[in-house]
């Protein structure tokens, strides 16, 4: 990890951690803990939390546990489980012993539960889901107590355990806490604490329960089983910290974490809603959860971020309580900052234009020397092959341009990179009218050096058409045409709102020989074209397949300025 990431850069959690610890509490020890639902893929989100939580642990020499909350089998399932698990270790943590399932512990929440039915603090409820709804009330008006909130404990003993033999049909019964219906918070009235779920098979349990605890139920006991210190959720959760409480102070249970609550990431031209990105994937607008469009950590893996670069970003956006929008732009400098220091350079051409350079000798090649980092002499250099004829990219070339155009035009010199000036002699065009081949010379005198007394437009990127390797591109760009994805039109969908042009593929691109050697998760700056990496799912193939990472500057400034 970086210095940045070894410091400790303050915040109000972490604040709070050290006056903690400077008041002797929790025996001097901090130990955190990152409770995934294993419900779908982990997204940029997630890492911020991630990097709060294991960072926290290791800065203060504790303890962070990787938890799931697998309490709802209808949606979860060990394809996601795995998943989480490779994408925290990618990231660069280790939980080592310390994997926990919240079914780990449902015969202890069971027990917790008959404990509260017995202290006359938890009811059996024959409300459906619509009468629940009515009883609650509203923000302005108080809820009406469930007619069956009377029951005794006996009876209230004996149709728990009849609910979890598989007597009663799912949503036929549930158990509820009994706090308050006339209470301000909403979720102190009355919160369900188990419902009864048939027909699934858990991927931990198999079949052996039919009930299953809630959320706000499951997680303040599970952080107090696990000797958690310091429970860190995001802002919604800052309402649900007095039933978390109520939880742990009505069961016999010696720890009583402390909850914090800090601002979840938003992040322009994207949307971290998970049930919108299981509605992408679902309905078929990327290729998978590891669509390297998508803000999971797997597609990001894939388009190429790296780890530390993501890291650094968690780190920048900082810890507050404050909701905002953060730009994606500084995700992307995050990417730019990394990939620039530690990126080989190769040349590759995207739009390919023929150049023949008439005074070479037909026939003749030769190899050149080039640095595979301009700034980093350790990285080395490498040969690329130069002959006759190569290939420039189209947008490389104008018949006719003002000074500012620094690139080759008609009866204009321009140096190749790492090789000779050439100066374009004749337009070679087809029936149409289209440029098809450029007739040049090359100056044998200026390898390496620049010819004195005349002027060059500039530096332009070449592929030799000999030894040039045919292979293509995957030019990913934001996936959202609009920084707050979220907002729509009355009666429109967020997915409205998705860029139409967040893919583009081209098939007759040419790279220099060097990347036929890639590997599968090795990054290169194409040059002056931006950074890309060899498609994971296109490694073993014999074509080479190139996803762009991301370019060398922020394109969309120019569109956001323009209002576009």
């Amino acid at each position: 990890m970086s210095e940045t990431e070894n410091s400790t850069t303050t915040n109000f959690i972490r604040q709070i951690v050290e006056q903690d610890l400077k008041a002797g509490k929790n025996d001097g020890h901090v130990h955190t803990r990152f409770p995934p639902e294993p419900n779908g893929y982990l997204h940029i989100g997630h890492a911020k939390s991630i990097v709060l939580n294991f960072g926290i642990a290791k800065d203060y020499k504790g303890q962070c546990n990787l938890r799931f909350d697998d309490t709802n089998p209808h949606k979860e399932n060990i394809e996601f489980v795995d998943s989480i698990q490779q994408d925290v270790r990618w990231l660069g943590y280790d939980w080592q012993d310390r994997l926990f399932y919240a079914s780990n512990y449902f015969q202890q929440l069971h027990d917790f539960a008959v404990e509260l039915i017995q202290a006359g603090k938890a009811y059996v409820c024959d409300l459906d889901g619509e009468q629940m709804r009515a009883y609650r009330g509203t923000l302005k008006e108080p809820g009406q107590e469930s007619p069956y909130r009377s029951r005794s404990v006996e009876e209230n003993l004996d149709l728990f355990e009849r609910m979890k033999a598989g007597e009663f049909a799912d949503g036929e019964r549930v158990l509820r806490a009994k706090i308050d219906m006339g209470s301000p918070n909403m979720n102190l009235r009355d919160p369900t604490l188990y419902r009864i779920r048939h027909g699934v098979i858990h991927h931990q349990t198999g079949e052996a329960w039919c009930i299953y605890p809630m959320y706000d139920y499951t997680h303040p006991v599970s952080d107090a089983l696990e000797g958690i210190t310091h429970s860190l959720c995001t802002l919604e959760f800052e309402d649900h910290r007095p039933l978390y409480d109520w939880v742990l102070d009505n069961i016999s249970i010696p720890c009583h974490p402390q909850q914090i609550e800090f601002s979840r990431l938003n992040l322009e031209y994207t949307v971290l809603s998970k049930r919108k990105l299981t509605q992408l994937v679902d309905e078929g607008f990327v290729e998978g959860w590891d669509d390297p469009r998508m803000p999971t950590v797997a597609g990001m893996r894939r388009r190429g971020y790296s780890a530390a670069s993501i890291r650094e970003f968690c780190l920048r956006i900082g810890i507050t309580k404050s909701d905002g929008l953060v730009e994606m732009g500084m995700l992307e400098n995050c990417i730019r900052e990394d990939l620039d220091a530690h990126a080989p350079r190769r040349m590759a051409v995207m739009h390919p234009l023929k150049v023949v350079i008439e005074n070479y000798p037909q026939g003749q090649s030769e190899s050149l020397t080039a640095p595979n980092h301009p700034k980093d002499e350790a990285m080395g250099k490498r040969q690329i092959d130069f002959c006759r004829e190569i290939y420039i990219d189209q947008a490389d070339f104008r018949e006719q341009a003002n000074k500012k155009y620094k690139r080759l035009v008609t009866g204009g010199e321009v140096r190749l990179r790492n090789a000779y000036v050439i100066k374009c002699e004749e337009v070679m065009k087809n029936n149409q009218g289209e440029i098809v081949e450029l007739r040049c010379s090359y100056d044998p005198e200026t390898l390496g050096k620049n010819p004195q007394g005349r002027k060059v437009r500039g530096v332009v990127h070449w592929v030799s058409a000999q030894h040039g390797v045919k292979g293509g591109v995957r030019l990913y760009d934001r996936l959202f045409n609009q920084a707050n994805a979220d907002k729509v039109e009355e009666g429109g969908r967020f997915t409205d709102n998705l860029n139409p042009d967040s893919l583009r593929t081209l098939t007759d691109c040419y790279f220099e020989p060097a990347l036929a050697e890639a590997g599968e998760g090795e990054q290169y700056q194409f040059e002056r074209e931006g950074y890309f990496i060899l498609d994971s799912r296109e490694a073993a193939r014999e074509e080479l397949v190139f996803n762009r990472i991301i370019t060398l500057r922020d394109s969309w400034v120019k569109i956001d300025k323009a209002g576009g």
